[in-house]
């Protein structure tokens, strides 16, 4: 799951508006198959102010939630780094894409339950020779990046003899890397590692065995559903949440990244 490391961000006290009639989710749409932006309508996708249509797990989250709460939805697409400073200054109302609650995040934002749970796994070529480790020790001399300012990025340190290449803004960016052979491998939740092997079939996913892989804390491998402070929204959501069972969020996952478009590429 996507994590940012310690923001030097001003806490502003902004409440919701009693009775807001729309819910605007703050969103990256570009990390696939939790959020991504097309050009053609679907039954499954929200209007985009700025032109396009947002898609992915995190959209049909973002759906469910506003329908349960009785609102309408707007998708807010918004960089990366930008997205706590819009949630505490007002511009947005929740977060929704694919952000995991770690300890520096908690210190700015409140978050629900997880809404998904993931792993930690490694994007190489099908023809490189780490495709077949099985351990970090495995990956030692191999050139390996991850997103900026996030988890992913830190846990590369835990890996014996690594090339440690200077992160990269987004996914798009390491997965274009990767296939131009600037890098051997670039750290992945498993859902977004699947949506890289399907739309390209030179790679390959890495996995490592509980006690041979990267480690983690719980918090590190699930996302929840990023608010202000003390928002009002957060019992509302954590119910609705409730009512999605594991399976339910497994097979809306499957959808997602049978449905996003790099896979019919």
């Amino acid at each position: 799951m996507k994590k940012l490391l310690l923001l030097l961000v001003l806490v502003l006290s902004v409440t919701v508006p009693a009775g807001a009639e729309t819910l605007r989710v703050g969103m990256t749409c570009d990390y696939a198959p939790y959020n991504w932006t097309q050009a053609e309508a679907s039954d499954m996708a929200v209007p985009l102010a700025a032109g396009g249509y947002a898609d992915g797990y995190d959209v049909q989250i973002a759906l469910l939630i506003a329908k349960e709460l009785g609102m309408d939805l707007k998708i807010v697409k918004t960089e990366w780094d930008s997205l706590p400073m819009a949630l505490t200054s007002g511009k947005i109302d929740a977060i929704i894409t694919g952000m995991s609650p770690t300890a520096e995040l908690k210190m700015v934002i409140d978050f629900t339950d997880p809404y998904y749970e993931s792993d930690l796994v490694m994007v190489v070529m099908k023809s490189s020779p780490y495709a077949e480790a099985t351990s970090l020790d495995d990956l030692a001399g191999a050139r390996i990046t991850g997103q900026l300012n996030t988890f992913h990025y830190t846990v590369i340190d835990q890996i014996p003899g690594v090339i440690k290449e200077t992160a990269l803004e987004t996914f798009p960016a390491m997965i274009v890397a990767l296939a131009s052979g600037r890098i051997d491998g670039c750290i992945s939740e498993r859902p977004v590692a699947i949506s890289a092997v399907a739309s390209n079939p030179d790679f390959t996913i890495t996995a490592f065995d509980e006690e041979a892989g990267f480690i983690t804390n719980e918090e590190d491998t699930t996302v929840a559903v990023g608010l202000r402070k003390d928002s009002p929204l957060l019992e509302q959501i954590n119910l609705v949440l409730a009512g999605l069972d594991r399976v339910s969020r497994l097979a809306m996952m499957d959808e997602a990244i049978a449905r996003q478009p790099l896979a019919e590429e």
